[in-house]
């Protein structure tokens, strides 16, 4: 993907760019992707999520019949986890572009905080579903007018994540990001 159509914020080309290979033309590994993934998805968790082992269920301090002689399976405990209400068996516990979906536009600056603007830009370079802005530097602007719109997110070149990546259905980089993206990955 070494040549890239540069848009401003109405959607008018206005430049070509040419991206780099080691970045931009890689073949991705699906594997590797989908680890990365699943470690940020758990990492985002709150980690309170619990549940009762059968030493923790309430009752069952009795063996339910004698261990010989009667014709079931021997028991000791009816809060053993094939039981109907019995505990569960390692329960757990808290602890502690491809393609032509990235979009590159010279610069994505505001005058004002206004969402119309972020809109009307999505809707001039063609991204109307999800989408994820790549930002060289924080600009409040920017982060706050986008923060409205539903599947819509912002990153910094230094934040950037696989999940937030896979997750937009269009990357658009500002130009400034770019060379930044092309610094810090390379």
């Amino acid at each position: 993907m070494p040549n890239v159509a540069v848009v401003d914020m109405k959607g008018t080309k206005v430049d070509d760019i040419n991206l780099a290979d080691s970045i931009f033309g890689i073949e991705p590994n699906a594997a590797v992707m989908h680890t990365l993934v699943v470690n940020y998805l758990a990492n985002q968790r709150q980690g309170t999520q619990s549940a009762l082992t059968r030493s923790e269920v309430r009752g069952g301090g009795k063996k339910p019949w004698r261990q010989k002689g009667t014709g079931h399976a021997r028991q000791g405990s009816i809060r053993a986890p094939q039981w109907t209400k019995g505990g569960i068996v390692f329960a757990p516990k808290p602890t502690k572009a491809q393609g032509n979906d990235i979009i590159v536009i010279d610069s994505i600056a505001l005058d004002d905080y206004k969402t119309k603007d972020i809109v009307n830009m999505l809707k001039a370079v063609g991204s109307e579903k999800k989408a994820l802005i790549v930002l060289p530097e924080v600009d409040k602007k920017v982060i706050k007018s986008a923060s409205n719109i539903p599947g819509v997110k912002t990153a910094q070149v230094n934040e950037l994540n696989v999940y937030d990546m896979l997750n937009a259905d269009k990357l658009i980089i500002a130009k400034d990001a770019v060379s930044k993206i092309e610094e810090v990955y390379a």
